[in-house]
């Protein structure tokens, strides 16, 4: 069948790029959602001066992993007092850019429960409203800037909801290496590591493409070479620019194939048991790998371009990467006991980006 490929975010790439900005959001009254460490790096303060009387609304308590009980307040005081704007600019890691999509749809009542029920209905919906989306990372890793999806957690009632529509593409994404010189070695690692998951994610997927897997193995090459010379010079900005734009083809590639069975593990392995989202989808790299070989030639021969033809020297060249990071590589390292382990695994594999896992069919 012949691929078809499509991103409809008008993507810019380069250093110093956040300085477009003030072009871009010309006429546009802007809301700002950010990271709470932001105003102490001068980054507020700066897009303050980029956007003028522009920047109506701030928003900078973001938190890790949006939950529905702080995102509740959030979206209704957006809506009251910022509900004017045209545009929201999301600047910060995949956190921020998710609030932000949780934010720019709005619903008829203006309440956030409303937007909720429509989420655990499962069905589609036209929002009654929404907000143009700018999204300027500042992690190499997260994708969000060229992807439509995001996920609202509920913590308390062990439960996410995963956001899809055709206004959470963001409009424009700014991908400014400059914005990612500060993040410290943990968050790099982290970051650089859901990059990796959503490349190879992207390969052992039923939705994989020529064109995607173009994306996914330039990003994996570059990311097995670069991100454990990065954790060696943080401030190297050659290295941080690499980063980025590896980052970003992958999130190019599972733009298209959504992501499959390590991230769907990884869900339950942050509602349950707390991991960072990056190692909770990283971890599993080297058995997913084992779990995907041999279920279809084409995939196969993808990922022995990248690994060659041993199973057991492809995955031993995954595990020792992550162990070189500092990064564990079984459930019994989190705590979990093999029962519970198989009991995820196979949990994973019913849910929606475990079903997209070329090896589903045969579980």
């Amino acid at each position: 069948m012949p691929a078809r490929f499509h991103n409809p975010v008008d993507t810019r790439f380069g250093w110093g790029g956040l300085e477009a900005l003030s072009t871009i959001t010309e006429g546009q009254d802007v809301a700002l959602v950010i990271f709470p460490e932001a105003r102490a790096l001068g980054l507020v303060e700066r897009i303050r001066e980029l956007l003028g009387e522009r920047l109506v609304y701030v928003i900078e308590d973001v938190q890790p992993n949006p939950d529905v009980a702080h995102l509740r307040n959030t979206y209704e005081r957006f809506w009251q007092h910022a509900g004017h704007c045209q545009t929201v600019l999301a600047v910060g890691g995949g956190s921020a850019i998710d609030t932000a999509k949780a934010l720019i749809v709005g619903t008829e009542s203006g309440r956030f429960d409303e937007l909720l029920g429509l989420l655990a209905s499962g069905k589609p919906f036209v929002p009654a409203r929404c907000k143009a989306l700018i999204a300027a990372p500042t992690t190499a890793g997260t994708g969000s800037e060229v992807t439509p999806w995001a996920t609202i957690w509920d913590t308390a009632a062990q439960k996410k909801y995963s956001l899809h529509l055709e206004c959470t593409w963001p409009k424009v994404a700014i991908i400014d290496p400059q914005l990612m010189l500060t993040v410290p070695a943990g968050v790099t690692v982290s970051t650089g590591l859901d990059a990796l998951s959503h490349a190879l994610e992207s390969i052992w997927n039923v939705n994989a493409n020529p064109i995607s897997d173009t994306f996914a193995l330039s990003a994996i090459t570059d990311i097995l070479e670069c991100l454990p010379l990065l954790l060696r010079d943080l401030s190297s900005q050659a290295l941080r620019t690499r980063m980025a734009l590896a980052a970003l083809k992958a999130g190019m590639a599972f733009s298209n194939t959504k992501t499959a069975l390590a991230h769907s593990i990884s869900y339950e392995m942050t509602l349950r048991h707390g991991l960072p989202h990056g190692i909770a989808c990283s971890f599993t790299l080297p058995l997913v790998l084992g779990l995907a070989w041999g279920h279809d030639q084409e995939r196969d021969q993808t990922l022995q371009r990248l690994f060659g033809n041993d199973l057991d020297k492809a995955q031993g060249q995954l595990r020792d990467f992550l162990h070189s990071l500092g990064v564990k590589t079984e459930f019994a390292d989190y705590g979990v006991a093999a029962k519970d382990a198989e009991a995820i695994i196979q949990y994973a594999l019913q849910g929606a980006r475990g079903k997209n896992f070329i090896g589903a069919r045969a579980a």
